[in-house]
This record gives structure tokens, sequence and C-alpha cells, in this order.
């Protein structure tokens, strides 16, 4: 996450760099990962696991309240999914080929690009 930098809105002032919201599936829904991002003032957008909502109801009023997700936007973490699973279908990008870290980016943004022009052969419009 440290090399992650969002401009801010009219181009004024330092980048951003923490995240406002964390997308995750459920196996991050840990205690520990919420206690985390909650400590960096960051939201998490992670379902609950079904036996730690068991657990919760099993307690009763002891068992705390609820973490909350927002479910409109979690359903937006499937974009990105899909987007890293088209760049592992290029084998190198999969495979981590490449030993160094400049020449597996470069790897990384000619596989988007790639993407990027298929998709636009694709669309029903056309280029342009």
């Amino acid at each position: 996450m440290a090399g992650i930098r969002v401009r801010r809105p009219g181009g004024v002032g330092r980048p951003r760099a923490r995240a406002t919201h964390i997308l995750g599936d459920k196996a991050y829904s840990s205690h520990a990962n919420r206690a985390y991002l909650r400590r960096r003032k960051i939201r998490a957008v992670i379902p609950e696991r079904a036996d730690q909502a068991h657990n919760h109801k099993a307690r009763g009023s002891r068992g705390g309240r609820p973490p909350a997700c927002d479910a409109e936007l979690y359903t937006l973490r499937t974009v990105a999914e899909r987007s890293i699973n088209k760049r592992k279908q290029f084998r190198a990008v999969a495979t981590k080929y490449d030993k160094r870290d400049y020449m597996y980016q470069a790897t990384v943004d000619i596989a988007s690009i790639k993407i990027w022009l298929r998709d636009l052969t694709e669309s029903p419009q056309g280029p342009g």
C-alpha cells in the first residue's frame, strides 16, 4: 500500500496515500484486520463470515454489534477481481516470470494495454 497515491480533487495539494475504504472478501473478516483498519481510520467493507455471525448471536447482547458492510460498495469489488483475473490470463503475469520488478511492471502494463485494446474492438459501438 506504500506505493498508492491518489490525486486530490482539483489537483491541489499532496496526493492522498491512505485509502478511505478497503474492499475485501470474507477471508479477511478477522477482528485483528478490522482493528488495524479502524486505527488507521479506514472503513472496512468486508462481509462477516457465517461462523463469526453465529458467535455474535450465540453471545446475545454481550456479542456486540455486528460489523457494518456496505453491500452496494461491496459489489464494486467484483470489478477489481475481474480486472486482475483478465491480467492473469497472460502467462508471464500469472507466473511472475520476470526477475526484476520494473520488467514485471512493464509486462503487466503491456498485458493491460492488450486487454484495453481488445475490449475496445469488442465493444458494440466500436472504437471512438
